[in-house]
């Protein structure tokens, strides 16, 4: 009677290469960072889905009947997804993103609510905006650093909105809780109130500019009249 080999085939040994092949790629990315790039991408989803929504409101609402007008920002503590308006008005340029009035999503995936700023010659419900290309008031800008004296990625932006990224520095809890506030110039820029946003790759709390992991995303007066004005009579000047 023949003995049998007690050691591995070919065929089994290719085959544990392969398995200690696959299992040592998986190691090679630690799985909290496998978790963290998913978030990135499901946040950065849910912001293009925000813009498209955005865009959809300006298309199907009208400044008295006449020209269209995107939404105003929701500023109650706690938010409760709609947008906050006084005679036409925003009461606020900036908040939170109106989640129920847009069907959206209503927070990032680190569970923070999304910010939106708006132009207010853009929001107001009685006079809204037309394809003509305006004289803007104190135009929203994007750029790539908070010293620089320009912005070098988008001038004339219409509308921007932000979620304040993994550490949600400068963010609003679901509950609509204020959390601690940005230490870096860059994500500081995204918090105070004014017209420029910052828009870059992130870097680490150790990096020379700063943590940075801010996620916006944002359209420009020629963006928006290209999608929410397919025809010149959709948004004529004359607001007919």
């Amino acid at each position: 009677m023949k003995r049998r080999h007690a050691g591995f085939t070919l065929i089994e040994l290719a085959i544990g290469l392969v398995i200690i092949t696959l299992l040592i790629g998986g190691l090679a990315v630690p799985l909290t960072a496998q978790l963290q790039a998913r978030r990135v991408l499901e946040t950065q989803r849910t912001l293009e889905a925000a813009r498209d929504a955005l865009l959809g409101y300006a298309m199907t609402h009208r400044a008295a009947g006449t020209n269209r007008h995107l939404p105003c920002p929701d500023t109650d503590t706690p938010p409760d997804g709609r947008e906050n308006r006084n005679a036409g008005n925003c009461v606020s340029n900036g908040g939170v993103l109106p989640w129920v009035d847009l069907g959206v999503a209503p927070q990032d995936a680190w569970g923070n609510r999304l910010t939106y700023t708006v132009l207010s010659q853009y929001s107001n419900s009685q006079t809204g905006f037309n394809q003509a290309a305006p004289v803007l008031t104190d135009p929203l800008e994007m750029a790539s650093s908070a010293s620089l004296g320009s912005p070098d990625v988008a001038d004339r932006v219409v509308f921007v909105v932000l979620s304040h990224g993994p550490n949600g520095r400068g963010a609003r809890s679901i509950a609509g809780i204020a959390l601690a506030p940005p230490t870096s110039p860059d994500e500081l820029e995204n918090t105070d109130g004014d017209r420029r946003f910052i828009s870059r790759s992130p870097t680490r709390a150790d990096s020379p500019s700063g943590e940075f992991d801010d996620l916006p995303i944002w359209v420009s007066h020629p963006q928006l009249i290209q999608r929410v004005c397919p025809s010149s009579s959709d948004c004529a000047p004359t607001g007919l």
